[in-house]
């Protein structure tokens, strides 16, 4: 009783009014003669087998025209997962690293490492998370809760053939909870380490005509506050005298989160689907500070507010199906305490900071997406698909205050108190750009054994013109224990508006000429069921990418540096995945990642990501009791970018112990999860030349405990 005085009254009386779905309920709206594609194909092959990211609809995992992973809600039970970023580093050939600032996740996927990460994609039920700043999910992300994750769909590789910019080095869709996938209302509350506490409620069931899934989950943390021992200040203090470093200091990585959910379906029209979502993160911390220099006071709050409406897979007349979309995104970002780029008693040549050299971004933006496709059945052996779509992304609100101003050599001159520059010198002036696109794929299934699947998506943007990306794939049935896929495909990623229209800053000047990013990947992949219980899968891949964004110093103004497409790269690696059912009660799986990256201008490691990457997981289900799993991860090998003389990053291997009631105990069910037991010493790379030059620290050992009741 006492979660449910935490939680809005409103949802409470809808959790009171509605009743939970029968048993046998299969999808929202849905009987059992109203089942899914995705659906039928799961009872067929069972969930984690089938994977619709790869083209669009549902098909089984092995045949898809992709390299893909699928994890499921049981599987992230089963890992005493407890937040996103644990799910995802299990994925091959997929590594997570951290920025400075605000400690942001990077989700590097074969070996392709930027400042902010723009080159993944991440979906949310298909809708992108994009922020239009930075070009990924937003520096105050955040991640989503897991216990309302139904499943993640991950494509590594190109992807903009189906969804266009950004799939450039991989694809992440999260599938919430729907109303077929909660039993009834459930309860429940976790804390651990690191003052960490939450708690949320979330009902799968019917009101009236509707099937309904809702979800609210509040928590809090105080962050771990591991050291860092030297930061961006520490070198500034050598150059002037000064004794302005907060290090060595704690990383600031608190945070204060809410999140809500709303699934709504028509029992009697169920291809039609309306979701609602809201994020909100406050007092979010700094990290190592947004300047690479600490920043113990600084707080930020991001607000993400989400609806889509879906309209799938309709029968309109005799071999041909459509579907239709429609969503909108605002998101805003707000700094509630002044950044200190850095902290009070920072001197510059043009002057002393007492209170700190202080910046203060704030952005507001919304996202309309709009988008159809067809179907046609009727030709013997194809799946013919076209499809279009129309994106306006409007960043409507920009604010600028700060304690400085630049001068003509680029130079920051303190002017006193904190005050509002946003017309007089914004770091961005509000954009918007529209994207037009058109998209036709064909899934052709030549022989009994033989599918070859051909894609194309042109997208028309409103700033920088148009880019066509195609996609080609063979898969063929060798043997019914062996499949075995050839794969090409070209991706691109749009320039974000900070790369393209950012102003007043002679550090990083926006370059409104900049194309996007390109890359052409190439893959081999094999999946043979080695025996009744063993499952292995191999992928070897290539890609190479041009027109990189870069920030390339001003040569005639003497300082700073303007964003260009300059550098290329290209790389080449495997991915080696097993499942492994040693018993009844036992099963092991692990995955062994190997990549080279290399800058082609200085024939060097590209740098940061590492170049070895193993991860395993062993399940034992104790009959009566649960499950206990335990689980590895090494990464390895990571090298510094060209230009870093720093010894490389140094290796790491971490141990997690998990447990896991599940449904044992009736109505209840608890977890207890053990994160990096042996306490190793974890950090992620820190930017080149080392402004923070002993890396970012990762938390120590933790614990986290967490208990659910349904009623």
């Amino acid at each position: 009783m006492r979660l449910l005085t935490c939680l809005p009254a409103t949802l409470i009386a809808l959790l009171g009014a509605a009743q939970p779905l029968p048993a046998a309920a299969a999808a929202p709206g849905s009987g059992q003669a109203h089942l899914s594609e995705e659906e039928e194909l799961a009872q067929v092959y069972g969930d984690k087998s089938s994977v619709s990211i790869a083209t669009g609809s549902a098909q089984p995992l092995r045949r898809a025209p992709a390299v893909a992973t699928v994890i499921t809600a049981e599987d992230i039970a089963a890992m005493g997962a407890t937040g996103l970023d644990q799910v995802l580093e299990t994925v091959p050939g997929m590594h997570v690293a951290r920025a400075a600032i605000n400690y942001e996740p990077l989700y590097i996927a074969r070996g392709i490492y930027s400042v902010n990460n723009p080159q993944m994609l991440m979906l949310q039920n298909g809708v992108p998370m994009t922020t239009l700043l930075t070009g990924s999910r937003g520096t105050i992300w955040g991640g989503y809760p897991v216990d309302h994750i139904a499943r993640i769909e991950i494509i590594r590789g190109p992807g903009s053939a189906l969804y266009g910019a950004d799939a450039f080095s991989g694809v992440i869709n999260i599938v919430t909870k729907g109303p077929a996938d909660i039993p009834g209302t459930q309860l429940g509350a976790g804390g651990g380490s690191f003052h960490t506490r939450e708690a949320w409620v979330q009902h799968g069931g019917k009101l009236g005509p509707l099937d309904v899934a809702a979800y609210v989950r509040a928590g809090n943390a105080d962050g771990a506050r591991s050291l860092v021992t030297a930061d961006a200040q520490s070198a500034r203090d050598k150059v002037f005298g000064t004794r302005a470093s907060l290090a060595p200091g704690p990383v600031n990585t608190g945070y204060d989160a809410v999140d809500a959910h709303l699934d709504l379906a028509l029992a009697q029209w169920p291809q039609l689907r309306l979701r609602t979502g809201y994020q909100l993160r406050y007092n979010a911390g700094t990290g190592a500070g947004v300047a690479s220099a600490l920043d113990p006071v600084g707080k930020e709050r991001g607000e993400r507010m989400l609806a889509d409406l879906g309209w799938t897979d309709a029968a309109l007349a005799d071999n041909w199906s459509a579907g239709a979309a429609a969503s909108v995104m605002q998101y805003k970002q707000r700094i509630t305490t002044d950044l200190r780029l850095s902290p009070p008693g920072t001197r510059f040549p043009t002057g002393l900071f007492p209170d700190g050299f202080i910046g203060h971004p704030d952005t507001s933006e919304r996202q309309l997406r709009l988008s159809a496709h067809a179907t046609y059945h009727g030709w013997t052996g194809h799946k013919l698909r076209l499809g279009l779509g129309h994106d306006d992304l409007d960043m409507y609100h920009t604010a600028t205050f700060k304690n400085y101003v630049f001068n003509p050599a680029g130079v920051p001159v303190p002017t006193g108190p904190v005050i509002d520059y946003s017309q007089i010198q914004p770091f961005l002036l509000p954009q918007r750009r529209t994207v037009n696109y058109v998209t036709a794929q064909d899934e052709w299934q030549f022989a009994r054994d033989w599918a070859l699947t051909a894609g194309v998506r042109h997208d028309r943007y409103s700033d920088f013109g148009g880019t066509t990306n195609p996609r080609l794939a063979v898969v063929w049935d060798a043997a019914l224990d062996l499949t075995a896929k050839l794969l090409y495909g070209r991706a691109f990623r749009a320039p974000s508006f900070n790369e393209q229209y950012g102003i007043n800053n002679p550090v990083q000047r926006g370059n409104p000429a900049l194309q996007p990013e390109r890359i052409g990947t190439l893959e081999a992949a094999l999946a043979w069921q080695a025996g009744q219980r063993l499952q292995l899968n191999l992928n070897l891949y290539r890609h190479a990418m041009q027109d990189i964004i870069r920030g390339v110093p001003n040569a005639q103004a003497g300082t700073g540096a303007t964003f260009q497409n300059t550098g290329n790269q290209h790389g080449k690696g495997l991915e080696l995945e097993a499942v492994w059912e040693a018993a009844r009660t036992v099963q092991v799986a692990g995955s062994y990642a190997w990549q080279r990256s290399i800058d082609d201008a200085s024939g060097q490691d590209a740098g940061y990501a590492p170049r070895h990457h193993l991860n395993g997981r062993l399940d034992w289900r104790v009959p009566g009791w649960g499950m206990l799993s335990a689980q590895f991860n090494r990464v390895a090998d990571r090298r510094r970018a060209p230009g870093d003389t720093r010894p490389k990053v140094p290796d790491y291997t971490t141990v997690d112990l998990a447990f896991s009631t599940g449904r044992l105990l009736r109505h209840c069910e608890f977890s207890l999860a053990l994160r990096n037991l042996f306490n190793a010493d974890v950090r992620e790379p820190s930017l080149a030349p080392g402004a923070i030059p002993n890396d970012l620290p990762m938390a120590p050992r933790a614990v986290q405990v967490r208990a659910a009741f349904t009623l």
